[in-house]
């Protein structure tokens, strides 16, 4: 690791989630929502098992609103559910207990759901047409609490020891931290998630204007890439703060929703420009693990 870090005192701990199924909100008869233009729509969602749609993939253009790609867990038990979102970190390994696939391994690669109750694993496609809605996927959680211990402006969120280290993260001459990330994201682009706590869940980068997508050099995200966030602190929440930078991960899938898009799941933030975001094609956590 190119950094000095506190990894050797944190603790790994099993968690522990089911495969969850799609869900929509709203009455049973009603079960649309609306596009940007107000028109309504019926697509599949975050949830399940999604055969097609994996890290890698084209964050845009599939027929779907905020799909994940791979399988999503999650737990029935609402606090038993908190302990798996918050301690799960980007990178963590997880290992199928239960079903046809019993004993295949993923890796963490999101977190998301409509109330940030969803984790977002990575399995190859083989393992995934084996799995079934409700199999037990144990996570081998690891990363909360770790600090960097020249950059002690940097706070880290949901960010593995392993992803740290195979980031290439370094300090630069300016002593900030310099961060590979394949592109930036202004803040007038980023919208649901503000507001919300930054432990769990996305930061959506908005997508209706395709034009400012566009001049932001971010129209062909990919799941998995790592970008940064400009002006946005997310110490605690997420919320606009000049000279504040974040970088995350692309979770999951863009939405034709106003104020949706591609969701973020934060890995690192700091309120004094602590970090360097150094542009940098293919950052993806596709080559960064192998999947």
């Amino acid at each position: 690791m190119n950094v000095r870090t506190n990894a050797d005192r944190l603790v790994s701990v099993s968690v522990m989630g089911n495969i969850a199924s799609p869900s929509f909100p709203g009455l049973p008869a009603e079960p649309y929502r609306l596009d940007a233009d107000g028109k309504p729509f019926l697509l599949p969602t975050y949830g399940s098992i999604v055969y097609n749609v994996s890290v890698g993939d084209s964050a845009y253009g599939w027929l779907a609103d905020c799909i994940h790609p791979g399988v999503s867990i999650s737990l029935k038990d609402e606090m038993g559910n908190r302990g798996l979102n918050l301690f799960s970190c980007v990178g963590n390994v997880a290992v199928v207990m239960s079903g046809d696939a019993k004993g295949a391994k993923g890796v963490v690669t999101g977190k998301s759901g409509r109330f940030s109750e969803h984790v977002i694993v990575h399995f190859d496609k083989e393992s995934r047409y084996k799995m079934a809605i409700g199999d037990k996927i144990n996570v081998r959680s690891m990363g909360v609490g770790m600090d960097l211990l020249d950059h002690p402006d940097v706070k880290l969120k949901s960010c593995s020891p392993e992803l740290l280290e195979y980031l290439e993260v370094t300090t630069g001459g300016d002593g900030k931290l310099n961060v590979p990330v394949v592109g930036v994201v202004p803040p007038h682009l980023l919208g649901a998630g503000a507001g919300l706590t930054s432990e769990g869940g996305s930061l959506h980068i908005q997508s209706t204007d395709k034009q400012a997508l566009k001049e932001a050099r971010l129209d062909d995200l990919r799941l998995g890439d790592v970008v940064a966030l400009a002006d946005y602190d997310s110490s605690w929440n997420h919320g606009y703060l000049r000279g504040a930078i974040g970088i995350g991960v692309v979770g999951q899938g863009d939405s034709p929703r106003a104020g949706y898009g591609p969701g973020v799941t934060l890995l690192m933030t700091s309120v004094k420009s602590g970090i360097n975001p150094i542009v940098t094609p293919g950052v993806n956590l596709k080559s960064i693990f192998n999947l």
